[in-house]
């Protein structure tokens, strides 16, 4: 079988990027196998490997729980964040360039983690979250410094209709003067979804403009769900 960075560099990138800088998410089908998936799941009582574990309640973040992974990385999650991160930095640079903003983003994750890392960001911000029945997480964007990467990743470990129900992903656009607008996602196991980690570029009449972005989980009705994610910047010590 493929590696890992096989199978992500011998995607049709033309197409994810068109999407994201259309609409501010895509959806990259299969990257990991179910027993890929069945592995990261079964590694989230292996406390060796993380560094701090939340539990929402304590916060009001909602109702859960995740843990933030200590460096060095799993391989396997190392090799997706220097992967996917060149074919993605071009559409995060051409979103500054839309909107006036100056931050540019260079073009290796190596340069992007030494950046932060200089910053004093040196805490890696890849978690698995896990929940049960009952279990959401309340809009929100992850930020985590001054130091910020325009987009991060969610890969779902879990078959959504067979290993939990509700739970779907939630990503709310406030367009400026308008009513907020509500994208309801539901991939599937393995799947990976790229989005906006806080605004995106939207064309106007008068030029582009600035959406705002949060995400969020709705409302697990039954079972157990599980999600790994990737933000590509680091966060304060």
């Amino acid at each position: 079988m493929k590696t890992i960075t096989e199978r992500l560099q011998a995607h049709a990138w033309l197409d994810t990027t068109a999407q994201l800088l259309e609409q501010g998410y895509a959806v990259v089908n299969q990257v990991l196998t179910p027993k890929e998936c069945e592995t990261l799941i079964n590694a989230y009582q292996a406390d060796h490997t993380y560094r701090k574990t939340i539990v929402m309640e304590r916060y009001r973040f909602g109702k859960g729980e995740y843990k933030y992974f200590q460096y060095p990385l799993p391989g396997l999650i190392n090799s997706i964040r220097e992967t996917v991160y060149p074919f993605i930095a071009p559409v995060a640079n051409k979103w500054m360039e839309l909107l006036q903003l100056p931050s540019r983003f260079p073009a290796t994750h190596a340069d992007l983690k030494a950046y932060c890392h200089s910053h004093g960001q040196t805490q890696p911000t890849v978690l698995i979250l896990k929940y049960g029945a009952g279990g959401f997480n309340t809009l929100h964007q992850d930020l985590y410094g001054d130091i910020y990467f325009p987009m991060q990743l969610v890969i779902f470990l879990n078959e959504p209709g067979e290993d939990y129900t509700g739970g779907e992903f939630v990503l709310t656009e406030q367009i400026p003067r308008a009513q907020s607008k509500a994208n309801v996602l539901r991939p599937g196991q393995g799947d990976m979804l790229i989005f906006t980690t806080n605004f995106r570029p939207a064309k106007g009449s008068k030029g582009y403009y600035r959406v705002n972005m949060k995400h969020g989980v709705s409302p697990v009705l039954s079972g157990q769900r599980h999600t790994l994610g990737i933000i590509f910047h680091d966060a304060l010590s």
